[in-house]
């Protein structure tokens, strides 16, 4: 079909708009999506750089932290000594979805994650139902993490006497109105990641390790005075007080798809994404239960008290 243009020729017609049914199931070839990713169109190409250690780190990174720093605390009243286990558990599910992931990563090498994997294999419609589920999971993520930070941070300046009220300390269900600390982390997270991927991802390397090295130190501390006694009794809430602990502790492996985000910056995504996935899920799951045991057995610590 032709219309008529402005200088008295005819013109094709624009294709017609495919329906909304055909428009919600069109899927994106794996072709396609690697062919765009390697063009980058007419904009900035992003730079493979990354390898299987700084893909791992960002997973570590994204992951290790919120057991231990928030979750923890919280667990321990459900499951008693056995918290371990219920880490073990969520491990175990977790792996299950990461061993998806590490598939999906090698088949579809480029950025988006869970939302490029949807595109290519389930449609658009489903892709976008999947992508606000990772904003809101990421949202949800963050403020609980930076949360749980900015309190330590308040605990922090407690040491020099300069404690913040807990209305700029605090989230909105223990009187707080704005989180300053919570605020000030994420902010300056923000400004370390606009400086660019290579070096945010080196500095997150270097936070990750000083981090697990003060993990293994406190575990190395706590089972130099370790107490098995404080394991007895083993499951006072018995098998559901376990399993509700681990539903929260699941919590704390959603991190893990931070690799997969990074699949047009990685130099070999097919290889090195999958290993780093999986090797992230082993290292977070092992200090996990090592942080859990010695928590529990060290008279010091006493979190199996509160319960």
């Amino acid at each position: 079909m032709t219309v008529p243009t402005l200088s008295g020729g005819t013109a094709a017609a624009p294709a017609a708009r495919p329906a909304l049914g055909a428009q919600l199931l069109r899927r994106k070839p794996i072709a396609q999506m690697v062919s765009e990713a390697e063009s980058a169109g007419s904009g900035p190409r992003l730079v493979r750089s990354f390898g299987v250690l700084q893909l791992t780190m960002i997973s570590v990174g994204a992951t290790l932290g919120t057991g231990i720093l928030v979750i923890l605390g919280e667990s321990v009243p459900l499951a008693g000594p056995a918290i371990w286990i219920s880490f073990a558990i969520a491990g175990l599910a977790a792996l299950l979805s990461a061993v998806s992931y590490a598939e999906m990563a090698g088949l579809v090498p480029v950025a988006g994650s869970s939302y490029s994997y949807t595109y290519a294999t389930m449609g658009e419609g489903m892709a976008w139902i999947c992508g606000w589920c990772l904003v809101l999971e990421y949202a949800v993520s963050v403020a609980a993490v930076a949360v749980g930070a900015g309190q330590y941070v308040n605990e922090a300046l407690a040491v020099f006497g300069a404690v913040l009220p807990d209305a700029l300390s605090q989230p909105p269900g223990d009187g707080g109105m704005v989180n300053i600390p919570a605020m000030v982390i994420v902010l300056l997270a923000t400004v370390l990641l606009v400086r660019g991927a290579k070096e945010s991802a080196w500095i997150n390397t270097a936070i990750v390790a000083v981090k697990v090295g003060i993990l293994l130190f406190f575990c190395a501390v706590a089972f130099t005075a370790f107490n098995a006694g404080n394991f007895e009794p083993l499951l006072p809430m018995g098998a559901a007080g376990v399993s509700a602990a681990a539903s929260r502790v699941f919590f704390s492996y959603i991190g893990f798809d931070a690799a997969s985000t990074a699949g047009e910056e990685a130099r070999n995504p097919k290889r090195d994404l999958p290993r780093a996935i999986m090797l992230s899920m082993l290292i977070v799951t092992t200090i996990y239960v090592l942080v859990a045991v010695a928590a529990i057995g060290a008279p010091a610590v006493g979190l199996v008290r509160r319960y």
